[in-house]
Order: structure tokens, then sequence, then C-alpha cells
């Protein structure tokens, strides 16, 4: 049969990226304990488009996502996977995003009760002409107390759950468990967030968050300062967004920051209270 994909285009435009969306595949992703999870992946993978074709073969992505569906993937099997992309719809190019939900076990403060907390992860892979980048990132909910409303309030302080978000991409040979950088995420909030609480547990909670208080520029700057120590890092993204429960809009910070380039300097936060409501 005519292949219509394969032929000739004569308007000179490379497309920077064709391909799929929105695929949902099983997928087998290493934990640190050993042994693999399967995981339900939401999955967009694409090429670039060179100028003399008109079209891609599509069902050739489905194909690929299929087959590695079926495989545990890091960060090789991730890279073989985009070199298969190329060299099958002849480009010189791919990227594919892997999104999914990754459960840890928790125990509760006090109670130690277990249950599992679900968080949005992603690994995210480029290749172009032979150069390979893997960003892998996590979402991971805290709880954040008003350092203003407790300094100017005579009980009581606002809190909320917030999101820490974190893209990094490792140094070459080196690797960061998707556990060990969601425990550390953690700890850089007012308090955790557990799936499972007993009343000893939430008394613990609400007096540990009580006791250290974070504006999401605090949040924000401690992870910072916690992934310029981790020689494993060699780039970063961080924002931590709150889900404000006395207004009707949310709050954010944002920083970006790679070994290669120099840390932003810069003031800080000036003394003295600041009403924030």
């Amino acid at each position: 049969m005519k292949d219509v994909a394969a032929s000739a285009d004569t308007r000179g435009i490379t497309v920077e990226r064709v391909g799929v969306k929105d695929v949902h595949l099983p997928i087998r992703v290493m934990r640190k304990a050993g042994g693999f999870d399967s995981v339900l992946a939401r999955i967009d993978l694409g090429v670039e488009l060179s100028h003399q074709f008109r079209g891609t073969h599509m069902s050739r992505f489905v194909d690929i996502l299929f087959e590695w569906s079926r495989k545990p993937i890091s960060k090789p099997e991730i890279r073989q996977m985009l070199e298969e992309a190329c060299h099958r719809l002849e480009a010189d190019s791919a990227r594919v995003e892997v999104a999914f939900k990754y459960f840890i076990t928790k125990s509760a403060p006090s109670s130690k009760s277990e249950s599992s907390l679900d968080y949005d992860c992603r690994f995210e892979g480029v290749l172009d002409d032979g150069s390979y980048e893997l960003t892998m990132g996590v979402e991971v909910p805290v709880t954040i107390l008003c350092p203003c409303s407790k300094e100017i309030s005579r009980c009581g302080a606002h809190n909320q759950r917030a999101i820490i978000s974190v893209r990094i991409r490792c140094e070459p040979d080196s690797m960061v468990w998707i556990e060990d950088l969601v425990s550390m995420l953690e700890r850089q909030g007012s308090a955790e967030v557990f799936p499972l609480l007993k009343r000893e547990d939430e008394k613990f909670v609400t007096e540990a968050a009580y006791e250290n208080p974070k504006f999401v520029e605090d949040v924000v700057r401690d992870v910072v300062s916690m992934l310029r120590d981790d020689q494993k890092v060699g780039w970063f993204q961080v924002s931590c967004e709150s889900l404000e429960s006395i207004h009707n809009h949310t709050v954010y910070a944002f920083h970006e920051e790679s070994r290669e380039t120099p840390p932003a300097g810069g003031g800080s936060r000036q003394a003295g209270p600041e009403i924030r409501s």
C-alpha cells in the first residue's frame, strides 16, 4: 500500500516534535528496596520530523511504548527507548515524558499506624543528536504554618497543605532514588502529611507545625540549600505552592539553578513582621 506519510514534502520546514500524547500504559519502576512496582503511567512520546517527510508513522510510537511497558525502566532504559524511536522513525531527536503515581508506605508519628501515600512523579528524557538528558520530577505534599499569623495572633495560626515540586538532573554516573528525594522534601515543610492519623498523631502533627512555622519562601530556600549540598544533583527546579486556607488564591515561590552557573545572590527578607492577609 502507498505510504503517504513517507512522501516528500517541499515546504522545507523541519517540525520540532511530532508524536503521541496521553498514552496510558502500565510501566515497571525500580524501587530502592529492590524489585519493581507496576504503576499506571501517562506517556507522551515525540520525535523531530525532518523537512523532507510529509508525516511520521504514528503507529510506531504506540508499538515502541507497548514493548517498553513490559520491561523495567530507569535512566539507561529510557535512553534505549529514545534511541529506538529515532532509529525507527528516522529522526535526529526524541523526547518522552512519563507521569505516574508512586506509592510509599508511611508510619504515623505516634501510633505508628501504616498506610500508603501517593506522590505524583515524572521522568522526562531527551535525546538530541546523541546527547542524552534525563529529568526526574516529584510533587510532595506538606503542611506549612504561617510565621506572620503566629506572630500577630493571640492564639493559633493559619496553616494549610502545600505542594513542593522539584525537578532534578543528576551528574553523570549518579542517581537519586524517588524515595530519598521524597523523604528529603517532606522534612522541609512545617510538618509532614500522613495518609492515616490517630488522635495522638493529629496532636503531634499540629504541635510540630506550630513549632516550625514557614513561608513558602522559607521552604524553597531550605530545599535549595539541601540540593546545593547534594553532589549527585547537577541541575534543579524548585517550587512551593501553598493552598491558602484564609484566601481564595494560592501563593508560591520558585527557583532554578545549575552547578554550571553561579547561584543567585541578592538580599534577604526585611526584618520585622509582614502581614500577609
